[in-house]
């Protein structure tokens, strides 16, 4: 079975990369109109990592996810909701997405605005900046296909009906990355990015109530500590990876292999099927290999629903359509 999953990664991999232009995207495609872009925007995580923003990098993978899935990598995630519509952020389920992520897309939008006025977009920056998210959490790098642009549209009632829950079990999981074209191989390698950040009480709260029965009785003890039913505090958090949470490492998977897994949606990886549980052990075993699919599958997610060409625009300000 080790051996199949190998081959099949392998096999992905070849045809993710041998079609790459597929998209309309290219990693070079800046190359004349802003050269310097990824050198530009990439002290900006630094900076802010440096002050002390732990949030930051898994704040903005968490960005990048949630634009993604939502009709495509076009940075509408990112639009501010005005009198006469609710944007995407402000969808229930998008509440939770933390004020760095957004942060640090418009602070690097206006180093690039200053160097290649009008250029960059916004869903090129984030795509960019959730790889160097990685990267400075000692994660894996990859180069980032470029040439998306932004949404002209944002909506909250897109964004409810789109985006996956904590609380969704495999199958569920499953349907909805299909729907967008990836399959059990990605829904188990993205998932890995849990090995870093939080999640507020009230995401896992139901699967304390429940007495989920796949959940390790100590670390169920501890997060009832953290967080009591009887009196669940809306800005607690609870770490995602019990032990290395700021370092972009497997021990997500080698947690939910202990029952140790804070969603719902997590720890269903392990105990949903024996395809998904072989591939949580084969990522808890050999880091280098999750790293390489990891990669891989974010190249692969970048790509989703991207608007090119004369397609949407690009937007002066991240925060609205121009």
């Amino acid at each position: 079975m080790e051996f199949m999953l190998v081959s099949i990664f392998f096999i992905l991999s070849s045809c993710l990369f041998a079609n790459s232009d597929s998209s309309g995207l290219s990693v070079n495609f800046y190359g004349e109109s802003c050269p310097d872009m990824e050198e530009l925007i990439k002290p900006v995580m630094e900076r802010k990592i440096m002050e002390g923003k732990n949030i930051t990098a898994p704040a903005t993978l968490r960005l990048f996810f949630h634009d993604c899935f939502v009709e495509g990598c076009d940075g509408s995630v990112l639009i501010s909701s005005t009198e006469e519509n609710k944007a995407e952020r402000d969808a229930d389920i998008n509440l939770s997405l933390a004020g760095d992520g957004f942060d640090v897309v418009v602070q690097a939008k206006k180093v690039l605005e200053e160097a290649c006025p009008g250029v960059v977009s916004c869903a090129d920056i984030l795509a960019v900046l959730a790889r160097d998210a990685s990267v400075v959490s000692k994660g894996p790098s990859w180069e980032v296909p470029k040439g998306r642009r932004d949404s002209r549209s944002s909506s909250n009632e897109t964004a409810a009906a789109q985006l996956p829950s904590g609380e969704s079990n495999l199958t569920q999981l499953v349907h909805m990355f299909q729907s967008k074209g990836l399959n059990l191989l990605d829904l188990v390698t993205l998932s890995g990015a849990h090995t870093i950040g939080s999640a507020h009480c009230k995401e896992f709260e139901a699967r304390l109530s429940h007495n989920d029965s796949t959940i390790d009785p100590a670390f169920r003890d501890e997060l009832m500590r953290n967080c009591p039913l009887s009196n669940i505090n809306p800005d607690v958090v609870q770490r995602l990876d019990l032990i290395t949470n700021l370092d972009f490492d497997n021990f997500f998977y080698q947690n939910l292999e202990k029952g140790k897994g804070l969603l719902t949606s997590d720890q269903e990886l392990f105990s949903g099927s024996a395809e998904s549980r072989e591939l949580v052990s084969r990522y808890a075993q050999n880091q280098t290999f999750f790293f390489s699919a990891f990669a891989s599958s974010m190249v692969k997610f970048g790509k989703l629903g991207v608007l090119t060409g004369s397609q949407g625009e690009i937007r002066k300000d991240c925060t609205k359509i121009n």
